[in-house]
């Protein structure tokens, strides 16, 4: 039997992923493009890569409880890629089977075949639910999250985290920001979104197709992303207001509606990005901006170029764990340590002292992480007003008062969005302001 292109297509993610810390994302569309799958093939291709992706710690109790020995990483893979068939999606019995196999003899060879072929009919004999009440698996197993990542959702959710986890295992639809001033939801077709009236959600269909987002002015962005340049754009600063900065500006989807709405107003957005291969990628983003609304420069934000005080507003979007984002990124959850957060929070803290002395007294500063976890947001917040006495916390929820339950249980004045309660990454964002 030949290997169907959208079969080998996910097994090539995910070696990709494993073997090279590849984005699955980004990778599932550079081989959907370079190999050209149509829409449905290309739909298949998705679902199968980001569900096993998603569940690969409850097929690997599975997988574990069948096979003794130690499985090469391909295998695992491939076998992976099986289990998704079998247990989550509508692949009749016998085709995920023969497909799986055809696929190890193709891209690895005969060897394992056989073997892949007697676990696959094993696992079949169950469902999913079935498999999980037979290993008596853990509620992270069943949920497929590591413990400690269970641990650090439940401590920042302060509650069952049961539905947030399930929402975390929900596939995503195709969110998309129409850029003011450059596009309309209307234009964008798809279903308007509470969270950002600039948000649309597609119910199907490839993004690259609406003329608005090949031309630049509208693109890819989760609702919550938007809120947090939205709530930046609506705090109220003292005195002027033409030159804002965004820290830590790459890939590009903040910068490019923060340098929208600095249009409209007739400012300035300085995207400041450190490594110089994602400044490309902002400034691609924003080519549909008019002329001088932003500008791209290349440097480290925790040593900025620019004299302190120079902007009026600034946004640090601070690199994180991305716990919150796990709907869209299934691979963090297996790729990030507790330990990431040892090197992460001293990052954090020191870009969001870098913001506070950037911004002019009388500005506003917002610290946004898309992630929840108290250590890399109220902590790191908490840590720098201790510190310094030329801060002041501002109250964010009022400017984004028509989404609810959008305050944050661990930094009151902070917001804090839920995949399971806004449909949404799992955004933070304080505002801060630089007293005079």
């Amino acid at each position: 039997m030949a290997v169907d292109p959208a079969r080998r297509l996910s097994f090539d993610v995910l070696r990709a992923v494993d073997g090279s810390d590849a984005y699955a994302n980004l990778e599932l569309a550079r081989l959907i493009r370079e190999r050209r799958l149509d829409g449905r093939d290309a739909a298949f291709a998705t679902e199968l890569t980001s569900g096993t992706l998603r569940m690969r710690g409850a097929y690997d109790a599975v997988i574990d409880a069948l096979v003794t020995r130690p499985l090469d990483p391909p295998v695992r893979d491939a076998l992976r890629l099986g289990c998704h068939q079998l247990l989550s999606m509508r692949v009749p019995a016998h085709a995920a089977v023969a497909t799986t196999v055809s696929l190890v003899r193709t891209a690895i060879g005969h060897r394992p075949s056989g073997l892949v072929n007697a676990v696959l009919r094993r696992v079949g004999a169950r469902t999913l639910p079935e498999w999980m009440d037979h290993l008596d698996a853990t509620p992270a197993v069943r949920a497929s999250h590591p413990q400690w990542v269970v641990d650090l959702l439940a401590e920042a959710l302060g509650d069952d985290p049961t539905a947030l986890l399930e929402a975390d295992n929900d596939a995503p639809r195709v969110t998309l920001v129409a850029r003011p001033g450059l596009a309309t939801v209307e234009e964008l077709g798809g279903r308007a979104l509470p969270v950002s009236p600039y948000a649309v959600e597609l119910e199907s269909g490839d993004p690259s197709a609406i003329p608005a987002v090949r031309e630049g002015r509208a693109g890819v962005q989760d609702a919550g992303s938007q809120l947090v340049a939205l709530a930046l754009a609506a705090a109220p600063v003292e005195g002027r207001d033409r030159l804002w900065l965004d820290l830590c500006a790459g890939p590009g989807g903040k910068a490019a509606l923060l340098g929208a709405l600095a249009a409209g107003r007739g400012a300035t957005l300085i995207a400041n990005e450190r490594q110089p291969h994602r400044a490309v990628l902002v400034a691609s983003g924003a080519r549909a901006l008019p002329p001088g609304a932003l500008k791209v420069v290349a440097g480290d934000g925790t040593a900025p170029a620019w004299r302190p005080g120079t902007f009026d507003r600034v946004l640090v979007d601070a690199p994180c764990t991305g716990l919150g984002a796990l709907r869209r990124r299934p691979e963090a959850r297996w790729r990030r340590r507790p330990e990431d957060l040892d090197a992460l929070v001293p990052l954090q803290n020191a870009l969001l002292h870098a913001a506070l002395d950037s911004v002019r007294p009388g500005g506003v500063v917002g610290y946004a992480t898309c992630s929840p976890v108290p250590a890399e947001t109220a902590e790191v917040v908490r840590a720098v007003l201790a510190v310094r006495d030329d801060v002041r916390l501002l109250e964010a929820p009022p400017l984004v008062g028509w989404v609810e339950a959008a305050s944050s249980r661990t930094l009151p004045g902070a917001v804090q969005l839920w995949p399971h309660l806004h449909g949404t990454d799992a955004m933070f964002l304080s505002l801060l302001r630089r007293a005079g």
